[in-house]
């Protein structure tokens, strides 16, 4: 009997089927970033004031400042009022003007909106100011529902009917409704397919699973930040586009058009995963996508070794009920669920915020970008010098800190608060880099998307309250930093408690054996991995 692990070794470990197949699985992550950060400039908000050109007919000839003080009160700032005016009357002109106005109401003819000249966005085109401004911090938690969803059911879908089957579907789903919103007639639509490409970014999320699963054990950390690397890029080029093209519609199709030619080359490229194909008991695909391999890495497998491969066909297919049904397995995705959690709302906490920081919103996002390269790919060295529980505790804690730090910076140093915000994204960004590698590494091949579509999950419910956590500041405006700082503290804390996995072989199948968590102190855990039928990634 042969393992993948021995097959690995004969076709080649990390040749250039695996380099080639992690720099494609690099381009999905580039639309990730577009979809889960675009809304920071679709949805850009404007100075705003009541549109009161009621008072024209009485007036025609009137300036805009004459009619402003005509038309609209002045709140206890000294400040025109944005969202009130004053009630429209049938009086001449003149008898306004000598007299005045006194009742006032809500703008019942909409909002004017002083904006460079071919800008829109959402917030302008469906009047998302005053009494409906609720609707952005609506629309970015039910799209980050959609990702609570997708991670749920794509995750399963990718252990049952294969990687190569959710990527593409996933891609598909995300082209067709990522176009479909720049043809949104109204809020609750766009909102709607907000939730569905929510949904498709979760399976694009993981694509990257089918890169570590195809390479060595020690090569799964660099696949990973590799992938994901580029969604800092896809962050920069957002930041660039959005200041180019101020249209959200135009916008919108710029950026998702393309993937049309992402999806037509995946499917001509992408392999299933071989390592999936086995367990699952599909030996005669599995070899097929071997000698695939094999011939693109120029290497020859030995037939005698094909033949003696176990497809382990008879294995229960596993489902996310069978991480709770393990004990250590359990433990693991309780500690990583919150992990999740707070890694998400600390990112999303610092992502959302950015328009809130003091400085131009394109520069901001664009320095954010830049600053997750060294983030994603700094990380490395060190998760591979310290291993990954240390370095997953160390960025929670230091991320957490940043956040308290932020609230005893005044405000009227917008500077010195980017700066700590740029610290605390940057420790946000390295604890995601960590947390999708550390997390696929915890979990057998039968169950890991599963498993990662658990914590996926966690993290979605993270996102879903981290735009809602901000509209807390109107209570007190330190309370949403608060909890972005809290959390990730405590988070840090609970990682103490999960297994070191540098260096040691991935698991194919889930055993109910005695928990590697708890002997992991004495030295065995890559003994048990290796009795429970591990096989080298």
């Amino acid at each position: 009997m042969s393992n993948f692990g021995q097959i690995l070794k004969e076709i080649g470990e990390f040749g250039l089927f695996q380099k080639r197949l992690v720099a494609a699985l690099c381009i999905p992550s580039i639309f990730m970033a577009f979809d889960l950060i675009g809304q920071v400039f679709t949805g850009m908000n404007f100075p705003h004031e009541c549109n009161t050109d009621w008072i024209l007919e009485q007036g025609p000839n009137l300036t805009d400042e004459r009619q402003r003080n005509l038309t609209i009160p002045v709140n206890s700032e000294g400040q025109f009022d944005r969202c009130k005016m004053f009630t429209p009357v049938s009086l001449d002109l003149e008898t306004i003007e000598k007299y005045g106005l006194n009742d006032t109401t809500g703008c019942t003819n909409g909002s004017d909106f002083e904006m460079p000249k071919g800008a829109s966005s959402i917030v302008t085109e469906f009047n998302l100011v005053c009494d409906r401004s609720s609707f952005i911090e609506a629309s970015q938690s039910v799209y980050m529902a959609g990702l609570l969803v997708g991670a749920f059911v794509l995750g399963q879908m990718a252990d049952r009917f294969g990687r190569r089957f959710v990527i593409l579907l996933s891609l598909l789903i995300l082209f067709v409704f990522g176009v479909g919103i720049s043809f949104s007639p109204n809020i609750y639509v766009y909102i709607a397919l907000k939730f569905v490409c929510g949904i498709s970014t979760s399976g694009i999320a993981n694509a990257v699973v089918i890169g570590g699963e195809w390479s060595d054990s020690s090569k799964f950390a660099l696949c990973t930040i590799i992938c994901h690397t580029f969604f800092p890029l896809g962050l920069m080029i957002l930041s660039g586009a959005a200041f180019l093209i101020r249209n959200w519609r135009i916008l919108q199709l710029v950026l998702f058009s393309p993937l049309i030619l992402v999806l037509g080359i995946f499917y001509w490229i992408l392999p299933e995963s071989a390592r999936w194909l086995i367990t699952q008991g599909r030996k005669e695909e599995a070899i097929k996508e071997i000698r695939k391999a094999a011939k693109v890495n120029k290497r020859k497998v030995p037939e005698e070794l094909l033949e003696k491969l176990e497809g382990e066909g008879a294995i229960k297919k596993g489902t996310m009920l069978d991480i709770f049904r393990l004990t250590y397995l359990r433990k693991r995705a309780l500690i990583m669920s919150s992990v999740w959690f707070a890694t998400s709302l600390m990112y999303y906490g610092f992502s959302l915020n950015v328009g809130n920081f003091g400085l131009d919103i394109y520069l901001t996002q664009f320095i954010f970008g830049v600053v997750e390269v060294p983030a994603r790919v700094g990380i490395l060295p060190f998760l591979q010098h310290f291993g990954r529980k240390i370095c997953q505790a160390a960025v929670l804690l230091f991320g957490g800190v940043v956040c308290l730090c932020v609230l005893v910076v005044p405000k009227d140093l917008p500077v010195v608060i980017t700066v700590i915000a740029v610290l605390g994204k940057f420790a946000a960004t390295a604890s995601f880099a960590t947390v999708y590698v550390y997390t696929a590494e915890l979990y057998p091949t039968v169950l890991r998307q599963n498993g990662v579509g658990l914590n996926t999950m966690c993290a979605r419910v993270a996102g879903i309250l981290a735009p809602l956590i901000r509209l807390l500041d109107v209570y007190h405006y330190t309370i949403p930093m608060l909890i972005y700082g809290i959390v990730p503290i405590v988070a840090g804390g609970l990682c103490v408690l999960l297994p070191e996995t540098r260096n040691v072989e991935l698991q194919d199948l889930a055993e109910n054996k005695k928990s590697s968590d708890e002997t992991s102190d004495k030295g065995s855990f890559a003994q048990e991995d290796k009795a429970e039928k591990s096989t080298k990634l």
